[in-house]
């Protein structure tokens, strides 16, 4: 009884308990990345490496992600740069590094998610670069190779490793590596500890950003929430064309909000990182609420 409530409430108390004690979260802020690597471990041990390949359904995706962001920029940026900005960010950063965890979660695919995850990090730190040279105005003078090496090694180990390890686990100790697959609800509870340190953060960042008023926060918020629901809208209409509905909607809605942040403090106006700032709260939201409907229609189905 208190493991299917805390399946289908633990998002939205982590998120409470983020903003409520964001002062105190952010010395936990160096684990984070181990916290991914290692629920990522147990996710992928539900993976084979010949499961993990691009399909037409990845390019497609792909295709959004960046012919989107520029759209999204050109749309907004009459009535507002710092908006379009902010709103450019969030479309063009890639899938989150947690995003095979809740597809695992949802009964979607792992591989699909963890293939589109690993190549859109990875396609990132190519295109951030150059797409975002062309529009920042903050006269920061990165090189392209310290951007991709910072991309590279901030995002990669933790989604390479834990992949690596996994099938190695698999040749050398079949039988842990059976026994790490049945318990892939711990991926879930370490996916909430991240969380809640993560929305502190995120509160922190949010709160140091105040200039006084809330009129383009307020409105960055409201583009940016439409933005995610958008995304995770249009990844699972196109996911249901190719039987993965949850994977669309999780390689395109679930993004590395991290990685955005850094991204527009580094090339844009560095008040753009609201956005993702943002971001972050609206997809930890849906994934909230599609836990909790997942949960709901279980329930539902054994009681009839």
């Amino acid at each position: 009884m208190m493991q299917n409530f805390l399946e289908k409430y633990l998002l939205p108390i982590a998120m409470i308990l983020g903003i409520t004690f964001h002062r105190w979260l952010s010395v936990f802020s160096p684990f984070i990345p181990y916290l991914l690597s290692l629920m990522l471990f147990i996710t992928y041990c539900r993976v084979t490496w010949d499961q993990v390949k691009l399909t037409r359904f990845h390019y497609i995706l792909l295709s959004i992600q960046y012919v989107g962001s520029a759209l999204i920029y050109l749309i907004l940026r009459p009535f507002n740069e710092i908006l379009a900005q902010a709103a450019m960010i969030c479309v063009l950063t890639a899938t989150a590094t947690s995003a095979p965890v809740v597809a695992g979660i949802l009964d979607g695919s792992i591989a699909t998610v963890a293939a589109y995850t690993i190549v859109s990090n990875l396609l990132v730190a190519f295109m951030a670069p150059l797409f975002l040279s062309f529009i920042g105005n903050t006269g920061e003078t990165v090189s392209f190779g310290a951007s991709f090496w910072y991309i590279f090694q901030k995002v990669m180990p933790i989604l390479i490793v834990p992949f690596v390890a996994a099938l190695l686990l698999a040749k050398i100790s079949p039988k842990i590596y059976r026994k790490v697959r049945s318990a892939q609800i711990v991926s879930f509870y370490l996916w909430a500890v991240a969380l809640t340190i993560v929305i502190g953060n995120v509160t922190n960042f949010v709160i140091a950003q105040n200039d006084g008023t809330y009129t383009l926060e307020i409105i960055i918020g409201a583009v940016t929430l439409v933005i995610c629901l958008l995304q995770f809208g249009f990844g699972r209409k196109i996911g249901s064309r190719f039987g993965k509905t949850v994977a669309g909607g999780q390689s395109l809605g679930q993004k590395n909000t991290v990685l955005a942040i850094w991204l527009s403090q580094t090339y844009l106006n560095p008040l753009s990182s609201l956005g993702p700032g943002l971001y972050v709260l609206w997809q930890n939201l849906v994934n909230s609420w599609q836990i909790w409907r997942k949960k709901k229609l279980e329930e539902k189905a054994l009681s009839e």
